[in-house]
């Protein structure tokens, strides 16, 4: 053999002996699935604030519209009498019941935590109770069903997906959760016909929703400008500017005129 060819043999030879021993290169690591910790924004307790007010009506109050609850004897059982229409409340001095109360603008650029516990939407006396309601973003709805009757539930927003259920009697709560902020979403029951209710979504806990005195309380407020807004199923909607300090308080009432 000649000397080249030995030559070539030992590098083939060494050549193999080096791949046999070397390790597979390690195949390329995943990409990671994690996601990022959303970071939240915290109020600080020593400088936060709070806004109250009342929202007034004047003028004329509105005839109560009877409710033909004929068509449902269990219906007409659970409410013992005559029924009327809840679109507008009216107290006895005054205030408005069911105003949803908001703070509009001024919370740009802040993202906080979502509400751990759920609201609940209840189907009782053939009513939505509550009638309007408030919730974050991916705060749980909880619906139940406490009536002897079949119900039916769905909410129409523009700005999340629609959906609609039916509920028997007996049947377990239903949850549901809301992805987008909106303001209001209305909600039917597609079997009787005179129940509504209404859902104000934010992506802030800045809401409050009045009883029959007309009363609202926003509590915990970073201090800042802020356009305060309220809303109403059949007298409108009002804005108005409030200013908080540190640590301060403000007071914002809203007047309503019946024609």
């Amino acid at each position: 053999m000649s000397s080249d060819l030995r030559f070539a043999v030992l590098v083939v030879v060494a050549t193999a002996a080096i791949t046999g021993c070397s390790k597979p290169a390690a195949p390329p690591a995943a990409p990671s699935t994690a996601q990022p910790t959303p970071t939240y924004f915290r109020v600080d307790p020593s400088t936060a604030g709070s806004i109250s007010g009342l929202i007034r009506y004047t003028g004329p109050r509105p005839r109560p519209k009877p409710v033909d609850m004929s068509n449902e004897p269990a219906c007409v059982n659970a409410n013992h009498g005559k029924v009327y229409d809840d679109s507008v409340v009216i107290g006895p001095h005054n205030g408005v019941g069911n105003a949803f109360v908001y703070i509009q603008k001024g919370l740009e650029g802040k993202s906080f935590a979502p509400a751990q516990g759920p609201v609940t939407i209840d189907q009782k006396g053939c009513w939505f109770r509550p009638h309007v309601l408030g919730m974050q973003t991916g705060q749980t709805l909880q619906i139940v069903n406490s009536d002897p009757v079949t119900h039916n539930i769905h909410p129409m927003p523009q700005l999340n997906h629609e959906w609609n259920h039916s509920q028997g009697a007996g049947d377990p709560p239903m949850s549901h959760k809301f992805t987008r902020a909106e303001v209001m979403i209305p909600v039917k029951c597609n079997i009787h016909s005179w129940m509504h209710a209404y859902i104000g979504v934010l992506d802030h806990p800045y809401f409050a929703v009045t009883g029959e005195d007309g009363k609202f309380a926003i509590p915990n407020l970073p201090p800042g400008t802020y356009t305060l807004a309220v809303w109403t199923q059949t007298l409108g909607t009002k804005q108005q500017t409030i200013t908080i300090s540190p640590g301060g308080s403000a007071k914002a009432d809203f007047t309503f005129r019946g024609k």
